[in-house]
């Protein structure tokens, strides 16, 4: 599976019945619970990180970035713009980039 096919599975479900799937419940909550379950998640990541739990991280991770693109979807942010981003991110040095924020 890659980001653009689960982005794509979260989308189709963004008008679903929200009885039939979580991510329909999720986005019907609005992007503000999104959000609040994005920051839920990347916390529970950081705690496994932390614990060095590997196993447990790439779980935490999973979670993370299925929360991200939930989140993306619930305020119409395609992925293609955060590719597009990281795309011109890549063509200087992450150091150099910093400073230019």
């Amino acid at each position: 599976m890659t980001l653009d096919d689960l982005y794509t599975t979260i989308l189709a479900r963004k008008d679903a019945d929200p009885s039939s799937s979580w991510t329909a419940q999720l986005l019907a909550k609005g992007p503000e619970k999104c959000a609040e379950k994005f920051g839920e998640e990347a916390i529970e990541a950081i705690i496994e990180a932390v614990k060095d739990d590997k196993a447990a991280l790439a779980g935490e991770a999973a979670d993370v970035l299925y929360h991200l693109l939930v989140m993306l979807a619930a305020r119409d942010v395609p992925l293609s713009a955060v590719m597009d981003t990281l795309a011109k991110r890549q063509a200087k040095s992450g150091i150099a980039e910093k400073a230019s924020r």
